[in-house]
Parts: C-alpha cells; sequence; structure tokens
C-alpha cells in the first residue's frame, strides 16, 4: 500500500539529520519513496531506514552542492526527481545590535543562499522529472519578530525567492511550494538558545543592559509555547510532494494562521499586539532608559 502511494520516484531533501528532516525522510520512505538524504555528516539513523540513500552535502559550499547534484544525477540514470526540499536551516537570535557579524552572514548562508546553491544545481533534475521545489519557511517571514531579525530576514529573503520562482520555473513544469510550520519541537531551538547565550556573554554589558529585561520576558512569553512534533510537519511536506498539483503554500502547525493574520494588521496596530503578546510592555516600562 505504503509503495503505490511513492511509486518510487525519488525526492532529495536537505538537512535530513535531525528534526524535521529526519521526521519528513522517515515518512516518506515509509510511503514508498526514494529518498536521497541530505547530510552533513554520519546519520547512522538513517542508514536503517529502507528506501534512503544518504547523500553528504555542506549547502553553504557550492562545490558540494555541484557533487550532491551529481551524485544524484548519476543515481537516477536520467530519471530525474519528483521533488527536491530545502529543508536545512539554522536559527540566529538577539538583539540585531548585538549580533555578531559572522552570525549573521552564516544566518544568510544557510536559509538563503544555501537554498539558492541548491535550486541552480538541482532545477536541470527537476525539469526532467516534473517534479516540486519545497521550501520550508516560518511564520516570521511574515510576521518578523523582536529579538529574531535574522531569521526572520532570511526566511522573508526565502519567501521572495519562491514567489519568484513560482512563476520562472512554473512556466517549466515545475511546481513550486512553500510549507510553513510553527513551534516545533527539535533541537535547532535549543541551539539557538545557547548560540544567542554564548554572543551575549562576549556583548558590551552597557548595551545588552537595555534589553535585557525585554530578552526575559520574551523567553518567558516563549516557554509557555506548546510546539508540536516534527511529524506534525513531516505529515504536511509528504502532502505536498504526493499532491497531483500541490498548493503554493501549506500551513504546517496551528499556530501559523493566527501570525499571518496578525502579519495582515496596520503596521502600528501590528507592533502592539506583537508587544502585547510577547509581553514586552511590561519589561519595556521595568527596563533601562537609554543612555542610563
Amino acid at each position: 500500500m505504503s509503495q503505490a502511494i511513492g511509486n518510487g520516484r525519488a525526492v532529495f531533501i536537505t538537512g535530513a539529520t535531525g528534526g524535521i528532516g529526519t521526521a519528513t525522510t522517515r515518512a516518506l520512505a515509509e510511503r514508498g519513496y526514494r529518498v536521497y538524504a541530505g547530510v552533513r555528516g554520519d546519520a547512522p539513523h538513517l542508514a536503517e531506514i529502507r528506501g534512503v540513500e544518504q547523500i553528504h552535502i555542506d549547502v553553504t559550499e557550492p562545490k558540494s552542492v555541484a557533487e550532491a547534484a551529481a551524485e544524484v544525477t548519476r543515481l537516477q540514470g536520467g530519471q530525474g526527481l519528483h521533488a527536491v526540499v530545502n529543508n536545512a536551516g539554522i536559527i540566529i537570535q538577539g538583539p540585531m545590535e548585538l549580533v555578531p557579524a559572522e552570525d549573521l552572514r552564516r544566518q544568510f548562508a544557510v536559509n538563503v543562499f544555501g537554498p539558492a546553491e541548491i535550486i541552480r544545481a538541482f532545477a536541470p533534475l527537476l525539469r526532467e522529472g516534473r517534479g516540486r521545489l519545497i521550501n520550508i519557511s516560518a511564520p516570521t517571514a511574515k510576521l518578523a519578530m523582536p529579538f529574531a531579525a535574522p531569521i526572520s530576514a532570511s526566511k522573508a529573503a526565502l519567501d521572495a525567492l519562491s514567489d519568484a520562482l513560482r512563476i520562472e520555473l512554473g512556466a517549466q513544469g515545475v511546481a513550486v511550494v512553500t510549507v510553513v510550520p510553527g513551534a516545533v519541537e527539535t533541537p535547532i531551538f535549543a541551539k539557538a538558545e545557547a548560540a544567542a547565550e554564548s554572543a551575549l556573554a562576549d556583548a558590551d554589558p552597557a548595551r545588552l543592559a537595555l534589553y535585557r529585561s525585554r530578552i526575559e520576558a520574551m523567553g518567558a512569553a516563549m516557554a509557555k509555547m506548546r510546539p508540536s512534533k516534527p511529524e506534525t510537519v513531516a505529515d504536511t511536506i509528504v502532502k505536498a510532494v504526493g499532491a497531483t498539483r500541490p498548493k503554493a503554500r501549506y500551513l504546517a502547525n496551528s499556530d501559523v494562521r493566527p501570525a499571518l493574520l496578525v502579519s495582515r494588521l496596520p503596521v502600528r496596530l501590528r507592533d502592539r499586539v506583537v508587544v502585547g503578546l510577547l509581553g514586552l510592555r511590561k519589561a519595556e516600562a521595568a527596563g533601562p532608559a537609554l543612555g542610563s
């Protein structure tokens, strides 16, 4: 039954090592797809899944991406791909003026330039297979969050790429899809928090003091969120992969729609809503004044 769903059609996915990537790789393989799982390091847990072929790739290195595309082309023997899933991503957060320049560059290297390299390298395979390109976005692409400017900006850029490519590649028989997850139980958030704490430890204490109460308030608000399982997002990606006529956008979690509704409010009202939802109003009143 599951074999008939995918019918052996091939999918390439980046960031397959953990979280949403592993859940999606497993879900696709279980449904009969042949999955090329893009990984940076060893992933023995993927070797146990039937129908999965690991492809070593670093999306920030054009040479690595080109080699991965060549390997997939060889393994496919000219049959093309049914789908490419741009899932690899990182989260950089913290007050924008305190985010190290190298961290900001890495944010865009992984979340924007990486997918762009994947698109350039794998477009011929998608044309051959008349497949679909699936980019994993985030609610922050439409509703930028304070202290999350880097991830918000990178996902907004990826959304813009998707909008342009939907027309560019659509004329060639390649559908372009955006999947928007909400809060998800995945190590990426813990890694982002640890990285932010490390960066802030080296920041100018006087500047950090200007933000500390707001950061703590936002952390408390985020702690109250109830993230969903990676499998929830994986199921949505599988739906986009398998659809005869995929939609341009899929919302993977219940918390995405409210965020998109807030993003459409007039700017001043939207800012007030965000400040209230994140508990920043009291923090602003309690925090140090500029120049204190």
